[in-house]
């Protein structure tokens, strides 16, 4: 399997089969228990990783510093500010040169076409980061994720809660539609998910045997639930659309309440962070026992550092 993924860019799940997703997880799973018992595999001694943020990071940028540095490669931030990007320089003519100096590329930022151009370009894999469509990389992570938590993928009840057009959800419907994890949007209709992502997703989930579900009523959405997911309500660059969306969202808080339509004691919360505290989730289901977040943001360590393997 590797040898068909190699050389290969990660720019959103739709890119990837059900069976080389499960390779990334497998993958996933090994490092992280290798990790825990003090192995290194050196898996990128002599190699180079260009980072390219746009939007400022916590979890991202550790996971890949960290996945692609103990493993004895050499990554490079750069920030806007360090590089002509789209500025005094095309990014096609970016990404030319990268590609000549760098052996993969990651990119953290606003537009897809602007990561599209970097693969394009390049010659190199590029890794994308987040952009204000796709947030792939997460995903890998949060299957990790509900794999070590629940057992398994396939049958399971994934319900996004919040902004319905935003990365997260756009992203959580690919993953769980290819994998077959069964994905309920829960959101007001003006923030439902693009119909072109819907159409493709419920396309995709047939063949899975799984159901792509989108709907504006709370208590119908969290029953029977296995996993709550959530984010946050005003994404990076709209901030000035705060004080709407938070009236509009905020019957779609998770809290104790809202948790207990799932009827299910045992249902996890997950949240990709940064969370902000009292608004999508209270910070009492944010800190209890049904909260998985700790876990599901180190898993993005381990996660990344499979993508990398399997692609570069």
């Amino acid at each position: 399997m590797r040898d068909k993924l190699k050389g290969k860019s990660f720019l959103t799940l739709k890119d990837f089969s059900k069976e080389e997703i499960r390779f990334i997880l497998d993958t996933a799973h090994k490092l992280k228990a290798d990790r825990k018992e003090g192995i290194y595999h050196q898996l990128f001694k002599g190699l180079s990783l260009a980072m390219i943020f746009e939007k400022p990071s916590t979890r991202t940028r550790c996971a890949f510093e960290t996945a692609f540095g103990e493993e004895g490669g050499h990554p490079v931030f750069l920030s806007v500010n360090d590089i002509q990007l789209g500025k005094k320089e095309t990014i096609e003519d970016t990404a030319r040169v990268l590609g000549r100096m760098f052996d993969a590329i990651e990119f953290r930022g606003f537009k897809q076409e602007t990561v599209n151009k970097l693969a394009e370009y390049s010659g190199v894999p590029v890794f994308n980061g987040l952009t204000d469509l796709y947030h792939p990389t997460q995903i890998i992570a949060d299957l990790m994720t509900v794999e070590e938590k629940l057992g398994g993928l396939e049958g399971k009840n994934l319900v996004y809660v919040g902004d319905g057009r935003n990365n997260m959800a756009h992203s959580l419907m690919i993953g769980c539609a290819k994998m077959g994890v069964n994905i309920t949007i829960v959101c007001p209709e003006s923030l439902s998910p693009l119909k072109e992502v819907e159409e493709y997703t419920k396309l995709v989930a047939k063949e899975s045997n799984s159901k792509v579900i989108i709907t504006d009523n709370i208590k119908d959405g969290f029953n029977n639930a296995h996993v709550i997911y959530t984010d946050v309500w005003v994404s990076m660059g709209e901030e000035e659309q705060s004080k709407e969306r938070i009236e509009l969202l905020q019957p779609y808080q998770v809290n104790s309440t809202t948790l207990s339509y799932t009827n299910n004691p045992n249902v996890i919360f997950m949240h990709c962070l940064p969370a902000v505290r009292g608004l999508e989730v209270t910070h009492d289901v944010l800190e209890s026992e049904q909260s998985v977040v700790w876990d599901e943001a180190e898993n993005r360590k381990h996660s990344i550092k499979a993508i990398m393997f399997a692609l570069i």
